[in-house]
């Protein structure tokens, strides 16, 4: 049914393009529903998101990184949230786990993009984990930006909503962020904002698949509901709303209990926008929790600075893409290159280095190894004596290719 829709959705987007008045004010709200595989939203009844898939579309995406590879990533919150912030996995980002998060900074979060693109721009945050705010997108600690609106941090009042076993005071603080962020869409309208509700991951650990999960998962549906409903009363302004509901791992497949591991269903997420029109990295491939944050800043018209950029692991699946799923190995001293092309000509250009100055701040000079032509998928090259004594010396190499739509990066550790 969701397929259906989403084809439907296409035909009338075609249909209606010439028909439809530009709106001027780009907006983009991105909502983290916590814990639900993608074969439970496939097979639980959400109508709110159905309607939203049916405008945009719905597709599986993955979290986790690449199994036994340097980016690896735990199948786990705090880490599957950050990995949408900054587009980049927990090599880069450092957050591990729930407990004791050390987040690198240095990698940039879409809201100190956002703010360092355009301090103006107005920010909001509705959470039921504080540390959302205060520690992952580190407020006054990542850079100089401050979030404009915030409601989160009512788990901490234990006399409002006091802690029981069955977790009824997630739901009731769910529903409480819920209309937080209903309200203020609705009157304020602020340009990026994010929505994280925890409920449905609780019934996950405590009954894993089970009636009890699912209605949580409704429930859930019905909340975003109320977050579209203020999105579609700004829609007769002059904004043109992007929403995108996502979630940050799946679970286990023996009891539906657990996550963390490498397994299909912990690694198989999912993601719904109202976007359009989607590219083929939306339509045909399956996209990453990392993609999302490019995705929104493709919306909003806001590139970052260059040298951020080059260290984003996520690609847009709005707008042109010329490649993806670039891998790069050694081979002695030749490295072989790969790449899915998304276009039949033009070029790209090869560029390295062997330092990794940007995880303390420092910037990374980068060297043009080779140009290539895109379309056909793969590359070899010999690594020069003075380069292959550079990667010796650090043990530590960055590729990064420069195609004319987007661009990608792999690393390479000896």
């Amino acid at each position: 049914m969701r397929k259906i829709l989403f084809f439907i959705s296409i035909l009338f987007t075609a249909c209606q393009a010439t028909d439809t008045p530009s709106k001027t004010i780009p907006k983009a709200v991105f909502i983290i529903l916590d814990g639900i595989p993608a074969d439970v939203l496939e097979k639980v009844e959400t109508p709110v998101l159905d309607e939203i898939a049916g405008i945009g579309g719905y597709t599986r995406a993955y979290v986790g990184g690449d199994v036994g590879t340097y980016n690896e990533t735990p199948t786990i919150s705090a880490p599957g949230y950050t990995d949408l912030l900054t587009a980049t996995w927990a090599n880069k980002h450092n957050v591990w786990d729930n407990y004791d998060q050390q987040p690198n900074y240095h990698y940039w979060n879409i809201f100190r993009t956002t703010e360092q693109h355009n301090p103006d721009l107005k920010t909001a945050i509705f959470s039921t984990w504080l540390d959302n705010r205060t520690i992952l997108v580190g407020e006054g600690t990542a850079g100089d930006f401050k979030i404009d609106y915030a409601a989160d941090g009512f788990e901490k009042d234990t006399i409002r909503f006091p802690h029981d076993d069955a977790a009824a005071y997630i739901h009731q603080i769910d529903e409480l962020v819920t209309d937080e962020a209903a309200r203020t869409i609705r009157e304020s309208g602020p340009d990026l904002s994010w929505v994280y509700l925890e409920y449905t991951d609780d019934m996950g650990h405590a009954h894993g698949d089970s009636e009890e999960f699912y209605q949580a998962v409704r429930t859930a549906d019905a909340q975003v509901g109320k977050i579209w409903e203020a999105i579609k009363e700004r829609k007769t302004r002059e904004e043109d709303w992007m929403i995108v509901i996502t979630t940050d791992h799946g679970r286990d497949a023996e009891s539906g209990k657990d996550h963390g591991g490498q397994s299909s269903r912990e690694r198989t997420t999912w993601i719904v926008t109202n976007a359009s029109p989607l590219n083929e990295r939306f339509t045909a491939e399956e996209p990453a929790i990392v993609d999302i944050t490019p995705s929104i800043l493709h919306h909003l018209g806001i590139s970052p600075p260059e040298s951020v950029r080059n260290e984003m692991d996520g690609i847009s699946f709005l707008g042109d893409v010329s490649l993806d799923q670039f891998k790069v190995e050694l081979q002695g001293k030749t490295l072989k290159l790969s790449w899915h092309p998304f276009v039949s000509q033009g070029e790209a250009r090869v560029l390295m280095a062997t330092t990794n100055h940007y995880r303390t701040g420092g910037q990374d000079q980068y060297q043009e190894i080779v140009k290539i032509g895109l379309w056909s998928g793969q590359f070899e090259t010999e690594l020069t004596d003075e380069q292959w004594a550079a990667f010796e010396a650090s043990g530590f190499m960055k590729i990064l290719i420069e195609a004319p739509s987007n661009r990608a990066n792999y690393w390479l550790l000896k």
